[in-house]
């Protein structure tokens, strides 16, 4: 499940570890959502779509298409990694894993903020 952009698998999907820089512990209980001024927008000039921020952009697969858009600031970590295991047919730990580094990495990034 791992997406374009995002950090390789950490292994243990409950384990607890800080958001490089932030000294946030990112788990499975943690509740995220986009940065404020950033959004999730098609782009049709190169058929994806894209994340904007405030002079970037970044290209995002579409496994990171559906962790983003899953990321509503309600649900935690828990939550999305269960559904994209069944929608995907994929061990739940893995997937919560796979999430949890996503969100690391796009938190560092400012992309992300960590609502709890």
């Amino acid at each position: 499940m791992s997406g374009e952009g995002t950090a390789p698998s950490t292994g243990e999907g409950t384990e607890e570890a800080a958001a490089g820089g932030t000294g946030i512990a990112v788990t499975g209980a943690t509740v995220a959502r986009l940065a404020r001024g950033v959004r999730l927008r098609e782009d049709p000039v190169r058929g994806q779509t894209v994340l904007l921020a405030p002079e970037r952009a970044l290209a995002l697969d579409e496994i990171a298409v559906a962790i983003v858009k899953a990321l509503d600031g309600e649900r935690d970590l828990d939550t999305i990694a269960a559904d994209f295991a069944r929608q995907f047919e994929a061990p739940q730990d893995q997937v919560l894993a796979d999430v949890i580094a996503f969100i690391r990495e796009f938190s560092d990034r400012r992309l992300l903020e960590i609502v709890r």
